[in-house]
Formats: structure tokens, C-alpha cells, sequence
């Protein structure tokens, strides 16, 4: 593509024709405040954060959407544009709610930051009628403030054209404009798909998970209960950034060690479920496709894309896998096989997940998940309530030594790890099922096609004379793309994973909020996924069915995969679901 050359604050700087200004200043390492825009999703020009003056241009113009001219001069630091955007941020505080001590994004709020770097007290420079406090909780995984709320529509456009639900979107026009559902209907009767990618893309404290971290505390308090705790993959590869550590930073061992300190019983791992997982779904797949059941078959372990389909593919509930998710069949399997094994009173159990996703707190409540006669799951954390567990306990995370998963459910191979990127729960599938059908043992158990951040990923294989046909989506606008071309029979596939978040449970709604400027020009699902990826590779053992702790709950409990009594325990059931509400 051509380039074009600009003067921005005096320098030359070349960027390819296209690009705006938001976008050069970033190759002259110029970072331009931003509120309202996110890359490709929400490119409005709203805030007015980001203006700038362009010589020849009237007035201050939105660095964001303004292309780039050859020869165009360009100013982003002149006391006119930092006096516009004081201007700015102090009419939109004249309209928030200050609670800043007390918010939960305190120190990781983008409007406290933009107001911090360009020197705007706390005084009110303009009174008048505010917005009343209005929460809206009746979501089973967050909670909608809009006194906090400050139009910057990224949430509604992650919504609508990411996620392709639009069950929220702005009401009113003028002062009394304010982001809502349709006919100002709770949350809860909506078919939102608790994703919570528009907590991930809000600036403010409008939109917070609700928080469970007070609960899991009492419970350890409680000396009658046995308090046990999992953590998903993809947690240990976010988790050290709320301390401060580099985007990706593997800190498993951290982990553990800081979930000993907060007064856990036992510290396992859902990896190991995730190997159950695909001990459980790789024979369903294979059963499937010898003796004639529905295809194809669609994974089951994001919720937020099984709510999704309940809605909005009613009629395909039948394609999707009915094993639990890996979170659900780790709470299960510790109430009966765990709980018979250390003679335990499953009645005494609290168990809880650490889960990158905020749908996991509406599945903990689900039907049909509760194989010992109590919820396989009580409580379902999200990887920023954790962060604030240890916050709150004066555990020093940085300093702490390495420590390991307790055992048997602790124990995991490297095909667990990587359920939490996209094509993950494919390829540790693939792991096992290739070696199952052809009865030999995997050279390289890597398939690398359905690795990689792109929306939606296609492959073929040919495994013991047939050709097996994967695809891989995720973000509930590609998931959506990919089963309309299913239904048309513009694609035949026998195996499908589909994840709700973009990029899989690394870029889950539940982990640490990443702000709007550094998220538009990093690849943070493909960091964080790379930590996954390496500690796969790492591992001695790679494939689901070769884990020693999961041949051993087979031989002691299960039987086998797809038995009676583990159809009891790891499979579940759905429903079909309207699409104007629950």
C-alpha cells in the first residue's frame, strides 16, 4: 500500500494511505488520548478527546476519523486542544457520579487516567441536574450503573457488532440519552448472553461484574465447610498483569501459591477437567460419526455461546456436544468421585472456580448441574475478583515463591492448557480422537491450522481413511456467520468449536481491563495465548488420554468414557430459549 508522508508536531512521519491521524501519530510514537474509540469497533468521533488542529482546518477536528493528506500539517499538544479537552472532561464529570475511592475500577478507570495526565480536579466547574443512580442487577453476572455511564457507546458497539446481540443500545436523545435495553426491560429478561465483553470494553464503572469475593471469604472462614478451588486456563495467563507483569507473563505457580495463602482446603486445577472434557467429548464425536447421531458435532464449553445458541439457534441445540464444561465437570466430579474418595460430605464442599469469564456465573446456576443432588459449582470468580482477593488478604503476589497444583485433580497435560485460546478445545480434541481412530500414537500432536486469533478457522484431515472436516469460531458474530452457512449448506463440517469471547477464553469478559489505547494497537488475545501455547509445549505429557490422574478416576469411578455413570455426572442438557428474553 502507498505511504504518505505528514507532518505531525513538526516531525515527518509516513503511513500507509488509509490510516488516520489517531493511527500516524502512533508510528511517531505520539499516543493521543482516546475515550470512545475502539479499532474497527467503535469509530465514532464522539468523546472529542482526541481532537486536534490541522493547519487549514476551522476547527479542532477527531484525530480518530480524520484520514490522512499528503503534506498535511498536523498539531496534537498546542494549549488549545489541551484546553478543549479539559473542557471536555469536566462537562462529562459534571454528569458522574464521583465515587472514585469506593469504584471498582479505581486506579484502572480511563476517565480518572485522562483526567490525572491532563490535570482535572476534582471540583465541579459545572452544576446542574445528573443523571440519577439507577443499578440495574437483575443479571445474574453484572451490574449496569449509568450514573457512571459516559456515552461513549463502545459497550453497545462490541454488543452489536461484535457479538451480533445488540440487547443494549442508546434510549432518549439529548440530556436524557442513556445506554439501556429496549423498553428499559432488565437485563435479566433480555438474551444477553452474560459474555461481559461490554464490561471488557467500558471505560468507567458503569458496567462491573457482581462481585463474589466477600462469600468465598466467609466460606474459608467457616470451619464446617471444606472449601476447594479451580482455576481455568486462561487465568494463569492474565492474572500477573493486575500486578503489574508484563501482558502474557505465564504465573501458574504464583497462583497456586497465593490461593494457598487465602485459606483454600485444596488448590487444583481445571485443566484436569479439561482433559475429562475430551476424554468425554472425543468418544460423543466419535460415536457420533459411526453410528449415525447429529452432525456436527459443537463444542460445549463456553456458556456464554450455549445461552447464545438457546436463543438464537434453538434448532441446533441438538448439534452441540452434551458434555458439561470443563468448569462444571470439575465441580462435579469433585462432589462425588473427590468427596467419596476422602469420605467428604458433599453437602460440605464449596466449590469454586476462578473462570476468565463472566457467563460462569450465570452456568453455575443452570439446570441439570448438579450430579451429587448440590450445584456442582457455588461460586464463579472472575479473574479480577481474584486479583482483589489477594489485594484485599496483603498477599505480596510478585514476591511469592512457585508452588503446584494439589493432586489428583490437579494434574493436567498440555492439551488441557490450551482450551483457553481459540481452537484450543479443537485441537486437544484432535489429539485424541486421531489417535483413538487410527489406533497409532501422534509423532507431532500439533494442528496448527486451527491455531491463530482470526475470527472464524477452517480445516480438513484425514484420519484412518475419512476426512474429517473442523471448523473454529469465536466471538458470537463469527459463531453466527459460521452456523448460517451451516444451515444453508453452503459448509459441511463434523466438528465444530465455537467460543463466545473474540479469541477464546484469553479475551474473556471476566480478566483484566485492558484500556481502550493500548487494546486498539496490541494483540492481546494472541499475547496471552502464546503463554498457553508454551507451557503445551513444555509439557511431558500432551494429550488428554495419556494424563495419569485421569486414567486413574476412570478406573476407580467412571468405568469409562461415555458410560452410564459418567453421563450422569459430566453430560448435562439444554433448552431452547426465545430470543426476546429468557
Amino acid at each position: 500500500m502507498e505511504n504518505i508522508t505528514i507532518k505531525i508536531n513538526g516531525v515527518e512521519v509516513s503511513a500507509p494511505a488509509g490510516s488516520t491521524i489517531l493511527e500516524a501519530a502512533r508510528l511517531a510514537h505520539i499516543d493521543i488520548p482516546t475515550l470512545c474509540f475502539l479499532k474497527e469497533i467503535n469509530e465514532i468521533g464522539a468523546c472529542r478527546m482526541c481532537v486536534v488542529e490541522v493547519k487549514g482546518a476551522r476547527s479542532l477536528v477527531a484525530s480518530c476519523v480524520y484520514p490522512i493528506n499528503p503534506g498535511m500539517e498536523v498539531w496534537t499538544n498546542t494549549p488549545k486542544i489541551i484546553e478543549s479537552r479539559k473542557k471536555t472532561l469536566e462537562l462529562i464529570l459534571s454528569n458522574h457520579r464521583k465515587e472514585c475511592l469506593s469504584c471498582v475500577r479505581s486506579g484502572n478507570c480511563e476517565l480518572q487516567q485522562l483526567c490525572r495526565e491532563l490535570g482535572v480536579e476534582d471540583e465541579n466547574y459545572y452544576h446542574g441536574e445528573m443523571t440519577p443512580s439507577l443499578l440495574d442487577t437483575s443479571a445474574a453476572h453484572m451490574v449496569r450503573d449509568n450514573s457512571k455511564c459516559v456515552l461513549c457507546r463502545r459497550c453497545t458497539a462490541v454488543c452489536d457488532k461484535v457479538q451480533g446481540i445488540g440487547v443494549i443500545g442508546p434510549n432518549e436523545r439529548g440530556f436524557k440519552s442513556y445506554i439501556g435495553t429496549a423498553f428499559n426491560m432488565d437485563l435479566a429478561a433480555t438474551s444477553c448472553v452474560s459474555c461481559g465483553q461490554c464490561i471488557a470494553a467500558c471505560p468507567t464503572g458503569a458496567l462491573y461484574e457482581k462481585d463474589c469475593t466477600d462469600q468465598v471469604f466467609e466460606a474459608i472462614a467457616d470451619p464446617d465447610k471444606y472449601v476447594v478451588v479451580q482455576t481455568a486456563p486462561s487465568v494463569r495467563a492474565g492474572l500477573g498483569e493486575e500486578f503489574g507483569l508484563p501482558m502474557g507473563t505465564n504465573v501458574e505457580g504464583k497462583m497456586a501459591a497465593a490461593l494457598r495463602r487465602l485459606g483454600f482446603d485444596k488448590v487444583f486445577d481445571t485443566d484436569f477437567a479439561a482433559d475429562l472434557t475430551i476424554m468425554e467429548e472425543a468418544h460423543e464425536f466419535l460415536d457420533r460419526v459411526q453410528n449415525g447421531g447429529v452432525l456436527p458435532m459443537i463444542t460445549s464449553c463456553s456458556p456464554g455461546w450455549i445461552k447464545y445458541c438457546e436463543h438464537y439457534f434453538p434448532d441446533m441445540t441438538e448439534n452441540l456436544s452434551t458434555c458439561k464444561s470443563p468448569q462444571q465437570m470439575f465441580g462435579a466430579t469433585l462432589k462425588t468421585y473427590y468427596a467419596e474418595k476422602m469420605g467428604i460430605d458433599p453437602k460440605k464442599i464449596v466449590s469454586v472456580s476462578v473462570m476468565p469469564c463472566t457467563a460462569k456465573k450465570f452456568e453455575i446456576g443452570r439446570d441439570d448441574q448438579d450430579a451429587a443432588g448440590v450445584p456442582d459449582v457455588d461460586i464463579a470468580l472472575t479473574t479480577r475478583e481474584l486479583a482483589r482477593m489477594i489485594k484485599k488478604a496483603g498477599i505480596m503476589f510478585n514476591q511469592l515463591p512457585e508452588e503446584t497444583f494439589d493432586d489428583p485433580l490437579g494434574e493436567s497435560t498440555g492439551a488441557g492448557v490450551i482450551f483457553g485460546a481459540t481452537g484450543g478445545v479443537m485441537e486437544a480434541a484432535l489429539r485424541t480422537a486421531v489417535e483413538v481412530l487410527t489406533g497409532e500414537s501422534l509423532e507431532n500432536p500439533e494442528f496448527k491450522e486451527v491455531r491463530g486469533t482470526e475470527g472464524i478457522k477452517e480445516a480438513a484431515y484425514d484420519v484412518a481413511g475419512m476426512t474429517v472436516k473442523v471448523a473454529v469460531a469465536s466471538g458470537l458474530g463469527n459463531a453466527k456467520k459460521l452456523l448460517e452457512k451451516v444451515k444453508s449448506g453452503e459448509a459441511d463440517y463434523h466438528f465444530i468449536e465455537i467460543m463466545g469471547c473474540p479469541g477464546g477464553c484469553v479475551n474473556g469478559g471476566g480478566q483484566p481491563q485492558v484500556r481502550g489505547s493500548v487494546r486498539n494497537f496490541t494483540d492481546v488475545r494472541g499475547i496471552r495465548a502464546k503463554a498457553l501455547y508454551d507451557e503445551d509445549e513444555a509439557k511431558v505429557i500432551r494429550k488428554s488420554h495419556e494424563n495419569p490422574s485421569i486414567k486413574k478416576v476412570y478406573e476407580e469411578f467412571f468405568g469409562e468414557p461415555g458410560s452410564h455413570k459418567a453421563h450422569e455426572v459430566l453430560h448435562t442438557s439444554y433448552v431452547k430459549r426465545s430470543v426476546n428474553g429468557n
